[in-house]
């Protein structure tokens, strides 16, 4: 018998009576000669790596909670408490230490953490770009990034955004009883798009069109999204106004997907990085990828209904209202006013 952590789960394997147990953290007995991988823990992957033009500064790092928290602090905090076992950033090599230092360090007693870097000059070999790029090549690179280090169901989120505690317990439960033949089984948390605008100007949003059983038909990205005296309106390609319901389901960039879900990027990012390294501002985004995936019949994706009311940081004016709306939030003891205590 090899030793193991008795914390951990166990393989064991029966092989002619002779009982070998292997320690994972990935594996549970069901029975003997026969494993589960139903019990794997999910991972979370923030999105942090943009240097927040808008906002003037990095504001993964701005402190909003009454104890000096920030918007990611309560993204891992609601994660632990659904049950998610990793958390993973996505960040610029230029910051790793400031992340270290706020997230990494000061809270790997409370769940493990790991980072990774999107970088421009990340892309296939032999790839030749134009000098004029600045900025790395969207949120689809940005996932990419963590192919090596996720091996179980993954979320994905942005770092700037709020998304309450049953966003996090909808994915996680999403995944609860996974098994390998459920490889392309992907979800997305959906919120009513007149719980997801900010007051301080317009805003892009990817609306969902969904079939009769909630599964995704398509994403499509809209702008200049706002609250108007007629309604929530976007512009149209003409720059007309088109009224949309306020229960309209939009994303938020939060996703829920398996590791199959790397190779389909990586397909697709040669294929992007092919037609687009001479265009200084193409990105390469999540919604573009699931849209073909869901079109095309290689994956389905479940829609999470989410009644929570997000806010987030995408301009510096919405600071103050973010610091007022977690404080709602901890005198209504939905959260501590001292996360890590």
């Amino acid at each position: 018998m090899l030793p193991g952590d008795p914390a951990l789960c166990f393989l064991v394997v029966q092989i002619k009576n002779v009982e070998i147990t292997y320690p994972s953290p990935n594996f549970r007995v069901v029975a003997r000669g026969r494993v589960t991988k139903n019990s794997m823990k999910p991972t979370l992957l923030i999105l942090a790596a943009g240097i927040g033009s808008r906002y003037g500064s990095l504001k993964q790092l701005d402190r909003l909670g009454p104890s000096g928290e920030t918007i990611i602090d309560y993204s891992v905090y609601d994660a632990i408490r659904a049950g998610f076992g990793k958390v993973i950033f996505v960040i610029r090599e230029s910051f790793e230490k400031e992340f270290r230092e706020a997230y990494i360090d000061r809270l790997k007693e409370k769940i493990e953490m790991d980072c990774v870097f999107q970088e421009i000059w990340k892309v296939p070999e032999n790839v030749k770009y134009t000098p004029d790029r600045q900025k790395p090549w969207g949120t689809g690179h940005a996932v990419l990034m963590a192919k090596e280090k996720i091996d179980t169901p993954f979320a994905v989120i942005n770092a700037d955004d709020f998304y309450g505690r049953s966003s996090f317990q909808a994915v996680a439960d999403h995944y609860k009883n996974w098994t390998p033949e459920r490889k392309n089984d992907y979800c997305m948390v959906g919120f009513d798009i007149g719980n997801t605008l900010s007051e301080h100007g317009a805003v892009s949003r990817g609306i969902c069109q969904a079939d009769e059983n909630a599964f995704l038909v398509g994403v499509t990205e809209r702008t200049k999204i706002e609250r108007t005296p007629e309604g929530i309106s976007y512009k149209d390609e003409n720059d007309q106004p088109v009224i949309i319901p306020e229960d309209t389901i939009v994303s938020m960039n939060f996703w829920g997907f398996t590791p199959s879900f790397f190779h389909h990027l990586e397909k697709g990012f040669q294929d992007f990085i092919g037609n687009n390294a001479e265009n200084p501002r193409s990105e390469y985004y999540i919604p573009t990828m699931v849209n073909e995936l869901v079109r095309s019949g290689k994956a389905t994706l479940k829609i999470l209904d989410c009644k929570e009311k997000w806010f987030g940081m995408t301009y510096r004016e919405d600071r103050e209202m973010v610091i007022e709306k977690i404080s709602e939030l901890v005198s209504k003891h939905i959260y501590p006013d001292n996360l890590w205590r």
